[in-house]
């Protein structure tokens, strides 16, 4: 069974990303084993070749590498990622997790609302030795008032995109692995935005 490992950058409650994935996880085909990862909070700041790992890095460190695939939904914070998931990911980046693991994106917010997120993300996961799945990376603009009291998403167009993307994601995982090209571009992902789509004041996160 290929296993993924959902993680959000958000660390508040009622976050649109973390409903957005928990929403994945809810509609993940049966071929697939999709957890949601929910120590975000909990790490404890990053030090350098700290040895041995604080207890909630080696879980991280642990379900990372037992995940065939990580994807990511973050919101931006003062134009770049969230302090607390970069802290996750300079963890992964020091103990060698993220060389050769499969990863992708999901946003839920309007074109240039989170452009320094994602690239951060992006720059990130390259320099750790992630490899992108970029046909599984989906943007889909949401509304925070579609998400439910249990905290999933209701708006059946993210169904439809999550399901597209999970199928994106089983087909690279089971394909013959790319070689490097310097002709793609991070700009290149499949967009679903929708008319009359709401306006928002801020990025939810």
């Amino acid at each position: 069974m290929t296993r993924v490992l959902l993680i959000s950058g958000s660390t508040r409650d009622g976050s649109l990303h973390t409903a957005a994935l928990r929403t994945a996880a809810r509609l993940a085909p049966p071929e697939l084993d999709v957890t949601l990862y929910a120590g975000l909070a909990g790490l404890p700041a990053f030090v350098p070749g700290q040895t041995p790992a604080p207890d909630p890095v080696a879980e991280l460190r642990r379900r990372v590498v037992a995940a065939d695939a990580l994807l990511f939904s973050t919101p931006e914070y003062a134009g770049a990622l969230p302090g607390s998931l970069k802290n996750l990911l300079d963890w992964l980046v020091d103990g060698g997790e993220l060389t050769g693991r499969a990863a992708a994106w999901l946003s839920v917010v309007a074109p240039g609302r989170d452009d320094g997120a994602r690239a951060g993300l992006e720059s990130v996961l390259g320099h750790g030795g992630a490899r992108l799945l970029r046909p599984a990376c989906v943007r889909l603009p949401l509304d925070i008032r579609d998400v439910d009291e249990h905290g999933l998403v209701g708006d059946p167009r993210l169904h439809t995109a999550l399901h597209d993307m999970l199928q994106a994601l089983l087909r690279a995982l089971a394909g013959p692995r790319p070689a490097p090209s310097w002709q793609v571009q991070s700009s290149l992902y499949p967009v679903v935005s929708p008319a009359g789509m709401p306006k928002f004041g801020s990025t939810p996160f």
